[in-house]
């Protein structure tokens, strides 16, 4: 067990994550979203995108620009990204409302042309098959007991490098898990366990 504290109260008294318990946004994407179950390919591709997008930067900075990301690519529709062309490219480096990381995007718009060549929920099913049992995992009490990485999170990302999507490894797939709810790492005494 973690010798980390464990969830804070909020301004509302409710007790979170410390991460959700600060910024409103944070708030709002912890109480919401963040562990919950998420399935649909375009909806995966968001995730996957915005993860890769936040390496190295905070996660505050994607939520506060993910209605840009959203208008600046399509609302990650795979099949009208996977379209884009090098206007678009130029377009999207120059665009204040997202990250303007030259190989963020390019990865992004690479993927979607790799995953607009799969059969219809095969993204999903890709993504899920590698989540692990829930049974015998227990919750987590602080922080500490939180891993970056899992044997199914590199699992994740050597099957989806294997398929030709970039910019994701073990810690990004990682993330992927815990933001789309195949992992519940919401720590054992959160309100939105």
């Amino acid at each position: 067990m973690s010798d980390t504290p464990g969830a804070v109260p909020g301004p509302d008294g409710l007790l979170r994550c410390p991460w959700g318990a600060g910024a409103e946004d944070y708030r709002a994407y912890h109480d919401t979203e963040w562990g919950r179950a998420v399935r649909g390919d375009d909806a995966l591709f968001e995730r996957l995108s915005l993860e890769a997008f936040q390496s190295g930067l905070s996660w505050l900075t994607i939520l506060r620009r993910r209605e840009g990301f959203r208008s600046a690519f399509a609302g990650f529709h795979i099949a009208k990204v996977a379209a884009y062309t090098a206007e678009d490219a130029a377009r999207l480096l120059a665009d204040p409302g997202i990250i303007r990381n030259r190989m963020k995007i390019d990865a992004t718009l690479h993927n979607a042309r790799v995953l607009a060549g799969w059969r219809e929920g095969e993204l999903t099913e890709l993504i899920w098959s590698h989540a692990p049992e829930a049974q015998g995992r227990r919750a987590p009490v602080g922080h500490g007991d939180i891993p970056a990485t899992t044997a199914e999170s590199t699992a994740l990302a050597k099957d989806l490098k294997k398929r030709g999507v970039r910019f994701v490894g073990p810690t990004t797939a990682y993330a992927l898990m815990q933001a789309c709810g195949l992992v519940n790492d919401h720590l054992a005494d959160c309100r939105f366990r």
